[in-house]
């Protein structure tokens, strides 16, 4: 055999085995090893040890502060947020930013004595929700590096989002998680002798971010939550049986007690006028007697009376 034939074969085997090893790198489907953090299996595992509550979130959509106003990233952010929150066995429930606004402005009334309760409570409509979550998006880049050999042309495309984000507990008024976070997501492509993916427009670069930082978020919350003793309403109180929300997803056993709290004002710092929360007045102390279905139990009194509709249950650990 010549050494013509010999440097032929030689060349057509490596550019076989570099189209082979390209053809890998192609594709922008949003997979799981593509994050730069691996956000994704921490989330799993995070949503996996998480033996709490089956709490109600609400979600406000998240507000688009980007300087460059990317067109749908808040709500897209939100979709992916509400997305991670029931996998990690959380119930996400919308909110718009109108109901958000008449309930607190409601509550603000209500607390003055400019308005009466009445026969409508303020904290009605929110009894559902057990949190409700907040934020913004607040930036948004993409970025490419590359390398050109012999026969191949690699192109790494990086983007990146930053993020705003708070956990808020409904009945208290409490800031439970108030933090900023990153999301990255990379994908490579490569070309070979002028062939390849081009890799152009690619909406996966931003969803694959977004999802990286919405699942960084939900870790957190999920941590925060998991370190809490469970929390409810009462619903209807029935002579001297207190019913209240929580049932088979509290995980509460038959017997637990919980005490029992009387939600008050606002508690507002004055150098900031900031809320930090609502005062809370403990009146009783109740025990579990049964679960009426997931979302709803009874109990008997073991001290304190007067307990009304609203009233924030507590587990006692």
């Amino acid at each position: 055999m010549n050494t013509t034939k010999v440097f032929g074969y030689l060349s057509a085997f490596i550019v076989t085995s570099l189209l082979l090893s390209g053809c890998t790198s192609m594709g922008g489907e949003v997979k799981k090893d593509v994050s730069l953090t691996d956000q994704t299996e921490k989330l799993e595992e995070a949503g996996s040890n998480y033996i709490g509550p089956a709490y109600t979130i609400g979600i406000i959509t998240l507000l688009n502060k980007t300087p460059s106003k990317v067109l749908g990233i808040g709500e897209a952010a939100t979709d992916i947020l509400r997305t991670s929150l029931k996998q990690a066995g959380l119930e996400p429930v919308m909110l718009t930013k109108d109901e958000l606004k008449q309930h607190d402005a409601m509550i603000e009334l209500q607390q003055s004595g400019i308005v009466k309760t009445g026969k409508k409570d303020a904290a009605e409509g929110m009894n559902s929700i057990d949190f409700r979550i907040s934020g913004a998006i607040t930036s948004y880049s993409e970025l490419s590096e590359g390398s050109n050999l012999l026969l191949t042309k690699t192109k790494t495309q990086i983007a990146r989002v930053g993020v705003d984000y708070a956990l808020v507990d409904i009945a208290s008024g409490k800031t439970l998680v108030a933090k900023s976070g990153q999301g990255e997501y990379k994908k490579t492509t490569r070309k070979i002798l002028g062939l390849g993916d081009s890799s152009g427009a690619d909406t996966s670069l931003r969803q694959g971010a977004l999802r990286d930082a919405m699942n960084k978020a939900v870790e957190a919350m999920i941590l925060e939550l998991s370190k809490r003793p469970f929390q409810g309403r009462v619903l209807l109180m029935d002579g001297d049986i207190v019913i209240f929300r929580a049932g088979t997803r509290s995980k509460l056993g038959s017997g637990s007690t919980l005490a029992v709290y009387r939600p008050g004002k606002e508690l507002i710092d004055p150098d900031t006028g900031r809320s930090l929360g609502k005062r809370e007045k403990k009146i009783g102390e109740i025990r579990l007697s049964s679960h009426t279905n997931e979302n709803v139990s009874e109990g008997s009194i073991i001290s304190g009376s007067g307990f009304r509709k609203g009233d924030l249950l507590k587990a006692i650990n």
